[in-house]
């Protein structure tokens, strides 16, 4: 009797209390001893955790690593976070694609092509003079891609064949006034 009530008092106590927020993400990483020694003295110095000061540190190093932009503007690390980032893991890899293909690993670059070659996420039609598909931001239909996110990821790292790419009836191509699209197959 007395273990049943513990752990009902357990189960209370789990869910007790707001929904926590995930402040950070964990990250492991190794350090050389005499690396991690003087990060330690320079974050006790602060008045900071080791953690705290890593994260710190972090963040000054992104906002001096310099990459250039699509229109060969200097850009920091720190300013990319403008432009691509997104609570959607989808939004977020489709912008830094677009933004800055350069940077992807190669499984990256694979999942990208997948998105990149599949007409029913992408609003538009071909460019006549150079018989591509116009990729850009303002024509790719997220809700698609969020939709269908993980099954692109499987297909990319090859747990699922392309056989389970989504398919789309023609009526599903009209722009946002309703009106039907070109279609470029």
């Amino acid at each position: 009797m007395g273990t049943n009530r513990k752990l009902q008092n357990v189960e209370k106590s789990k869910t007790k209390g707001g929904s926590k927020l995930k402040r950070s993400e964990v990250v492991s990483i190794r350090l050389d001893r005499k690396l991690k020694f003087v990060a330690d003295m320079a974050a006790r110095k602060q008045r900071r955790t080791i953690s705290s000061f890593i994260e710190w540190a972090v963040e000054e190093a992104v906002k001096n690593v310099k990459l250039n932009s699509e229109d060969n503007e200097t850009i920091t690390a720190f300013d990319l976070l403008e432009r691509v980032w997104d609570v959607d893991e989808a939004d977020r890899f489709v912008k830094l694609a677009l933004n800055h293909p350069e940077l992807l690993n190669h499984e990256e670059e694979v999942l990208w092509k997948l998105i990149r070659n599949n007409p029913g996420l992408w609003e538009g039609y071909y460019l006549e003079d150079k018989r591509k598909w116009k990729l850009n931001k303002n024509n790719m239909i997220f809700e698609r891609l969020r939709q269908h996110w993980e099954t692109f990821k499987q297909i990319a790292s090859g747990e699922l064949s392309e056989d389970s790419l989504p398919q789309w009836s023609e009526e599903q191509y009209i722009d946002s006034d309703d009106n039907p699209m070109e279609i470029p197959f």
